[in-house]
């Protein structure tokens, strides 16, 4: 993705969730607190928050049926994103798991 962000390439990011293999993957975890640093509420905002934190990235489409996830989903949108340190954190968190 570098090599969009250096040309200027408009980056889509669709179904970031890897068909629900993430959620599966914190299942029973409490989100960590300081995911409140960026104004992260919830999984779904942390993992689409990680995504709209890299500055290539130009649109998620996550895509839900449940009204519900697409309301955090939205936002996930709203508040500070995460810094390149932390999410090279949020990627650590994940990995450990």
């Amino acid at each position: 993705m570098s090599l969009c962000a250096e040309k200027g390439v408009a980056v889509l990011v669709n179904r970031p969730y890897e068909g629900g293999g993430l959620f599966r993957k914190i299942r029973g975890r409490e989100l960590p607190e300081w995911a409140e640093e960026f104004d992260c509420a919830s999984w779904g905002q942390f993992f689409l928050k990680y995504i709209l934190g890299h500055p290539a990235v130009t649109c998620v489409i996550p895509g839900t049926a449940k009204t519900r996830h697409m309301l955090d989903n939205v936002e996930a949108g709203s508040g500070r994103p995460p810094d390149e340190k932390t999410r090279q954190r949020m990627v650590r968190l994940i990995e450990e798991l």
